[in-house]
């Protein structure tokens, strides 16, 4: 019951989704948005990459701030060119599954996300995707911002307005959208992995249940993929957010630096409970196969407890189907009945003997 309440106020609380979508967006197939801000504050218009960069860069001050939805080879090239984006980390950009990673190039920082979400189940299976993966990309430069989303969840639209929100925070710069955006990513990974121990609570009781199943070793198998998941997702971003939050980078300011040292806390948080998570499913799994020993043990006790007593009529029915024409009680008007009932007598002894003994 509390596992149902959970999962219907985590729906309650679901972040609003992007109006920003690429097939409703004026911009093209793969610009979400393309925004100027002067001094943490939204300009009005939808300008185009090189006209807002212009406008930018006669203020002296400012930044723009592109977000793409998987965009093509060719859709990138000519941001790449305006923006003076490096060869390598485009490349990166545009065919995605990237290990996450901070590259510096020149006064360019090139980031690379996991982003993670958890799939809603109403119970646990062999087969069950439990996380759901993507990833988020982002140029940092002294004046612009430009994110790359891949998959189908992640999106940008509520962090952006809850920036604009807050237009001190968005004054300090393309760095400030840097750390919302790993703020963001991380907070993600935080409550996934808060999510996945319902699963695991599910799995550890059903384990350790009065009947607990001997197909729940393919649940616990699947759990721990899934774990595997999220840990490539979290696991490689520590080093890069350290060198963020420790390391002088031209285009974080110190002032914005100190932000990361409570994100990077945050991972540390994340990856400690998947570790965690990981040597409790081992246990499970190491308890699930004792009870699966055990209970096939117990099978063979009964199994050969029942061999043993079937053996006591069949070895006298052997003795008597030898057709000897001199044998003990073979004329004699009550030999069957007698022979019946010694079979009868010896079996009850011998079931009554294995049940005392805990075989039966």
């Amino acid at each position: 019951m509390f596992s149902s309440l959970r999962r219907v106020v985590r729906r309650g609380y679901r972040r609003a989704v992007d109006l920003s979508h690429p097939s409703r967006s004026p911009l093209g197939s793969a610009v979400v948005n393309c925004v100027v801000y002067l001094d943490g504050v939204r300009q009005d218009g939808c300008a185009e990459a090189e006209e807002a960069l212009r406008r930018v860069r006669k203020a002296g001050e400012g930044f723009v701030w592109i977000g793409l939805h998987e965009p093509a080879q060719e859709e990138l090239t000519g941001l790449a060119a305006l923006f003076g984006l490096h060869p390598l980390a485009v490349e990166d950009a545009v065919h995605a599954h990237q290990r996450p990673k901070v590259e510096r190039y020149d006064d360019t920082l090139f980031a690379v996300f996991k982003t993670v979400r958890y799939v809603e189940h109403e119970e646990l299976t062999a087969t069950s995707e439990v996380v759901e993966t993507g990833e988020l990309m982002a140029f940092t430069g002294p004046d612009f911002v430009i994110t790359i989303r891949h998959g189908g969840h992640g999106t940008l639209g509520p962090l952006r307005e809850e920036l604009e929100a807050s237009p001190e925070q968005l004054a300090k710069g393309p760095a400030a959208v840097l750390h919302a955006i790993a703020d963001h990513v991380v907070d993600d990974y935080v409550v996934v992995t808060d999510t996945v121990q319902n699963d695991i609570d599910a799995v550890e009781t059903a384990v350790f249940s009065e009947h607990g199943g001997r197909g729940d070793a393919g649940r616990i198998y699947q759990l721990k993929r899934e774990l595997l998941e999220l840990r490539r997702a979290v696991a490689p971003l520590g080093r890069p957010l350290e060198q963020l939050a420790t390391q002088p980078v031209p285009v974080i300011p110190a002032e914005v630096r100190a932000y990361f040292r409570d994100v990077a806390d945050h991972l540390t948080r994340a990856t400690e409970q998947i570790a965690a998570y990981d040597n409790l499913l081992d246990s499970i799994l190491q308890a699930h196969l004792a009870q699966v020993t055990v209970a096939q043990n117990e099978d063979m006790r009964k199994i050969t407890a029942w061999a043993a007593i079937v053996a006591v009529p069949t070895m006298v029915c052997g003795v008597y189907g030898m057709n000897f024409a001199h044998m003990p009680e073979l004329h004699w008007t009550y030999g069957y009945p007698l022979i019946l009932g010694v079979m009868a007598v010896a079996c009850v002894v011998i079931h009554r003997g294995f049940r005392r003994n805990g075989w039966l």
